[in-house]
């Protein structure tokens, strides 16, 4: 996963914590937000909020991207598609095109159905990068208390 020099410098970043802070706030935007657009779905009701929800849900993939950007810099010395975080990157670019699509759709004039058609699978396209960064975060996890029992 990392080399004892990545770990130092993933440690010293203020992009580690900000990440972090950020994945999870998305996470809930995500939950929240894919709730909304299933329920308009269903239901034809709630389009303001749910389009609210949504500009929070894509914000906030903005604001991750970037300073995931910022954070992959300080570890590994690339900005973007680093060898580490290929796989990631890549299904993280997927999703910000999928979420972007929706201001796509909504200048081309699609319906409101349509439009959240579109969100329901950009969220399912988050849902797998997310998956994807937990299985990293895991390992990454593992290979640091391994680190720490073989330091005590």
């Amino acid at each position: 996963m990392y080399t004892p020099e990545q770990l130092e410098r993933r440690k010293a970043s203020i992009w580690t914590k900000v990440v972090t802070c950020l994945s999870i706030a998305q996470f809930l935007a995500f939950i929240i937000s894919f709730y909304l657009v299933i329920k308009f779905i269903m239901t034809g009701e709630g389009y303001l909020v749910t389009t609210v929800s949504i500009w929070i849900k894509i914000v906030l993939l903005w604001a991750i991207t970037v300073t995931g950007m910022l954070w992959e810099k300080d570890v590994y010395g690339h900005y973007f598609m680093c060898k580490e975080f290929f796989w990631e990157d890549m299904g993280n670019l997927i999703a910000m095109i999928t979420h972007n699509a929706y201001f796509v759709v909504q200048w081309m004039g699609y319906s409101r159905e349509a439009v959240m058609y579109v969100m329901a699978f950009a969220y399912i396209t988050y849902l797998f990068n997310f998956l994807q960064f937990m299985v990293k975060w895991y390992k990454s996890y593992r290979q640091r208390r391994a680190l720490r029992c073989q330091a005590a």
